[in-house]
């Protein structure tokens, strides 16, 4: 599967905002957005041209591919199974990119980036209903019990986890067990239930042109 490996503060530069691409070094004042908020390019700093309706629609799916960390494949390939579920296209195609593993465990809090969490489950750390998924697309269903393999439990990766969890803010869809380092899927999200910095109307519009 193909990756965006462009470096990570460009891609928020470019968008005008933090997509918390590095984890904890977003939070300081190492972040590029907070070093140089102008786009990058040579010319530096340049003032802001008037966007067309297609620009906008085009920049708000830049925005939430960049976010999910997802290539235009399998971007486009999520929005035609919401399209194909019945009820709002809006709301199916949240849930899909919400209920991604990787972005469930990004959600749970045991890595700090999507690509973290990638990492995570492609090296066998996460287990699913005790069974090891190496999935990254893999989707989450309500009920499902989401822990960390015991013996990774002791590596450095995780050792210092419970602490940090103890103050993680969950969302409402997800319950975690921070001293066992359990998370569970309580139901599917709905919109109400998600924080997302796009307009996911803006994304339909753009692939129904």
């Amino acid at each position: 599967m193909g990756r965006n490996l462009d470096p990570k503060c460009k891609q928020c530069r470019r968008l005008g905002e933090k997509l918390f691409l590095k984890g904890e070094r977003c939070n300081t004042a190492k972040c590029g957005i907070v070093k140089r908020n102008f786009p990058p390019g040579v010319h530096g700093a340049k003032g802001k041209t008037r966007q067309t309706e297609y620009g906008l629609q085009l920049q708000e799916k830049q925005r939430a591919m960049k976010e999910y960390r997802l290539m235009e494949k399998q971007f486009r390939l999520n929005f035609e199974k919401a399209k194909n579920q019945t009820g709002n296209v809006n709301e199916n195609f949240l849930r899909l990119l919400e209920t991604r593993l990787d972005n469930t465990i990004y959600r749970l809090g045991f890595a700090e980036s999507r690509d973290k969490a990638r990492q995570l489950i492609t090296h066998g750390h996460i287990r699913i209903n005790n069974k090891k998924v190496t999935i990254p697309s893999y989707t989450v269903k309500t009920g499902d019990i989401i822990t960390i393999k015991e013996s990774s439990k002791q590596s450095k990766v995780f050792s210092s986890l419970t602490d940090k969890l103890k103050k993680f803010d969950t969302p409402s869809w997800l319950n975690l067990e921070a001293n066992i380092l359990t998370g569970k899927v309580l139901h599917s999200p709905t919109i109400a239930d998600l924080n997302v910095n796009f307009n996911p109307q803006m994304i339909v519009e753009y692939y129904s042109r």
